[in-house]
């Protein structure tokens, strides 16, 4: 997939199962559907239409950080402490696509694009290469503000935005998608299992304490009280790489890695090991 070839239709809409919060609840299903409908009218490079989120949505936002901001201070290292400021977010209010996008791209280039559900992780890496992160737009079920089966405005803009606002994060995203460019379907394996080790669920040693740099769960209420609980393993990227994830539940397992400068190095060097003869191991 070019660039140029990116549009919101590229994408499959996410069937709600069962035990999904929102599943009997068919205002809710067609209020997904309505943002779905916004989403897949995007093509890449075009305006961002407005999702004009509700009273209900807003006091969903609202919840959140009335709960993540004190644990945040707690628990979230250093680095995403500094994006948090950048990004300076509105407790109060949803922000539009286009408003973060005025945030990000004057500072590291970086985009949103609204997609209507599920894009395949090679199509994904492949565009934070372009530095367009595709995002969605839809709010979690009010029921459980505090829980969510799949990535939602919350996820995006808690967890991912502040990444993208940091020079050093926004680095990290980007090394990926350029990485995806040059692997081949095996080393496209291997980049989604550490993507989601690091970017998502990763931890790293700060001051004596294990301290959150993963998007997934500094943007879940229920992830950032109990990931301690965890099989919490040695750092190594060559295992990371082999080991398979649940996405449907809380991690059984996570690594920790060397405080930040340390892991970043490392990183960044094994992303630019890939498709230059490198070996990955499957699992």
């Amino acid at each position: 997939m070019t660039d140029a070839s990116f549009s919101g239709a590229d994408v499959q809409l996410v069937e709600l199962n069962q035990d999904h919060p929102g599943f009997n609840d068919p205002a809710y299903r067609r209020r997904r559907d309505e943002i779905a409908v916004l989403a897949s009218r995007y093509v890449a490079g075009g305006p961002i239409e407005d999702v004009p989120y509700n009273e209900g949505e807003q006091s969903v936002w609202r919840a959140i950080w009335s709960r993540l901001a004190s644990l945040h201070e707690t628990f979230a290292c250093a680095k995403f402490l500094e994006a948090l400021e950048i990004v300076d977010f509105d407790h109060d209010h949803i922000p539009s696509f286009e408003a973060i996008n005025a945030r990000l791209q004057p500072r590291q280039g970086f985009s949103l694009a609204p997609v209507a559900g599920l894009v395949l992780p090679e199509t994904f890496l492949e565009q934070l290469g372009h530095k367009r992160f595709l995002a969605t737009q839809y709010m979690r079920h009010a029921s459980q503000p505090l829980y969510t089966p799949e990535p939602d405005v919350v996820h995006e803009y808690i967890g991912h935005v502040p990444m993208l606002s940091h020079p050093e994060l926004a680095e990290l995203n980007h090394a990926f998608g350029r990485a995806s460019r040059r692997a081949n379907a095996e080393e496209i394996a291997a980049l989604i299992r550490v993507y989601w080790y690091t970017i998502e669920f990763g931890l790293l040693e700060e001051d004596g304490q294990t301290k959150v740099y993963g998007a997934g769960i500094l943007s879940s209420f229920g992830e950032i009280q109990r990931y301690e609980q965890a099989q919490l393993r040695r750092f190594d990227l060559e295992v990371m790489a082999r080991t398979p994830f649940d996405p449907t539940t809380y991690q059984a397992q996570l690594f920790v890695a060397p405080p930040y400068a340390t892991m970043r190095d490392a990183l960044l060097g094994w992303l630019d090991a890939i498709g230059r003869g490198s070996s990955i191991a499957q699992a």
